[in-house]
């Protein structure tokens, strides 16, 4: 497990990599290799750095010149391929797409053969079902690209222009299925979640929020194989309720980075709206997320470890300084505090009493510990900050 999956994500770039780019920067103006143009995955590059530098108007000028110069090579493929399939001789063959290009190739039509040869670059050829106009359609689809109408939307944000900034996220979700990096399309989904929150559109953020847990992946699979399956949610939350917490992290173990958050950010949002069923369900997928990768995390280094209770695990944290601050990152005491009222809300009161005393004999739960203190047993609290 690699913690800093939990960090804030954004297709960065390590030194090394930045060397590489402008390495081959150097490279391309050197020799002119394809043409006079810059690839438009290295202009997205630059744009980049301008970005990380603060330079959000250089930024933005280099990621509209690689949505630009995307746009304007797809858009050639398109017209080359046009051209050459409004002569007589290709409209003979129809719409087989290996007769055209075999006669491409052959007769020394140039542009239309490097068009479908670049098409099947990006998309494969077997997938096109031997139709030409499956070709076209699909140059035609590849004119966007989502990497750049996201960081368009990054650099909007970052200049305070967050109705533009929520745009551009849109855009580049719409065009998720061409994203180069498998599973992007979920941190961009949180980037939507955030500027609906930010602007107070709570229903749409809660929308998007439940489309983070409840889309699907690669395949057509869940993107939550646990909370798509009711049988599995129901098991949980009755183990959870009748065996108490310790018995519940010790039977159960769910990795998922991608929906943890989501999850957490829900359980919050409907107990800051006094919906405490969903609350503590949501919070339970969470807590039990966070608790697995904790325990993966120190049997990777002690493989003799064994979970029995939470203030084991504490104790265990406590000695790698990298998980104490992961616990940072994933609001850890939060979500148990949020978990244990919620609990208490819906009449769970064993579990709920078990977590709120853990709090309460914590001395590094720090704000949550010291409200857990301040009341003998689990409330529910009358208001609560949204998320």
């Amino acid at each position: 497990m690699n913690l800093g999956n939990y960090k804030e994500i954004g297709l960065k770039a390590g030194k090394k990599t930045v060397k590489a780019f402008l390495f081959i920067f150097t490279l391309l103006l050197g020799s002119k290799l394809h043409s006079q143009t810059w690839p438009w995955w290295l202009s997205l590059e630059q744009g980049k750095q301008y970005y990380r530098s603060g330079a959000y108007g250089d930024a933005l000028l280099a990621f509209e010149d690689a949505r630009r110069t995307r746009l304007d090579k797809f858009s050639r493929m398109e017209s080359d391929l046009i051209l050459a399939l409004s002569s007589p001789e290709l409209r003979r063959l129809g719409n087989s797409l290996n007769r055209i290009e075999n006669y491409c190739i052959e007769r020394r039509m140039d542009r239309a053969a490097d068009a479908l040869r670049e098409l099947y670059y990006h998309y494969p050829k077997a997938q096109l079902g031997d139709s030409v106009q499956r070709a076209l359609e699909e140059i035609d689809r590849h004119k966007v690209y989502p990497e750049a109408e996201y960081w368009l939307g990054e650099t909007y944000r970052a200049e305070g222009e967050l109705a533009l900034a929520l745009r551009q996220y849109q855009k580049a979700y719409d065009s998720r299925d061409l994203l180069e990096t498998p599973g992007f399309e979920v941190e961009i989904l949180y980037k939507i979640v955030d500027m609906h929150r930010i602007r107070q559109e709570y229903q749409e953020m809660e929308k998007r929020a439940r489309e983070i847990i409840e889309g699907t992946g690669p395949g057509g699979v869940p993107r939550d194989t646990y909370w798509a399956s009711n049988q599995i949610r129901s098991a949980m939350s009755r183990i959870l309720d009748t065996d108490g917490v310790n018995r519940f992290l010790t039977l159960y173990r769910y990795t998922n980075n991608q929906t943890e958050r989501a999850h957490r950010f829900l359980g919050f949002f409907y107990y800051g709206s006094n919906r405490h069923a969903p609350a503590a369900e949501h919070l339970m997928f969470a807590f039990l997320i966070q608790n697995t990768i904790l325990i993966d995390e120190i049997i990777r280094r002690d493989y003799d470890f064994t979970f029995t209770t939470l203030d084991d695990l504490a104790d265990q944290i406590r000695q790698r300084p990298e998980l104490v601050e992961f616990l940072e990152a994933i609001e850890y005491y939060r979500t148990a505090y949020y978990l244990a009222s919620s609990l208490f809300a819906t009449g769970k009161t064993l579990p709920s009493i078990q977590l709120w005393s853990f709090l309460s004999r914590s001395s590094f739960s720090g704000e949550w510990g010291e409200r857990a203190r301040r009341n003998p047993s689990p409330y529910i609290e009358r208001a609560i900050e949204l998320p």
